[in-house]
């Protein structure tokens, strides 16, 4: 696994607990395969598009899709990216003013 031994997981394992805490792992864990579960499903949602447009029509690779439903999952399901946003966007507006 990426060439890493079990005492380099171990070091690893004892960093990120030391960082973050007992009580927050698991919600990091339930986090992280929630996000794996979600990128899955996009692929196979994209393959699926890609079969029905093969078989009619040429199919086009269109990376913008998978990565706009990938950002519109993350600003959905976590509310300070949202914030973040809504903050970057009114700087873009101020700074469009500005020039």
């Amino acid at each position: 696994m990426f060439g890493l031994g079990p005492s380099e997981l171990i070091i690893i394992a004892v960093i990120v607990l030391l960082i973050f805490g007992a009580k927050r792992l698991p919600e990091i864990g339930k986090g992280l395969g929630g996000a794996i579960k979600e990128f899955k499903n996009i692929k196979k949602d994209l393959n699926v598009e890609e079969g029905k447009a093969g078989k009619d029509a040429p199919a086009k690779k269109d990376p913008a899709t998978i990565e706009a439903r990938v950002s519109e999952k993350v600003v959905s399901q976590v509310p300070g990216v949202k914030k973040a946003l809504e903050v970057k966007n009114k700087i873009d507006q101020v700074k469009k003013i500005v020039r």
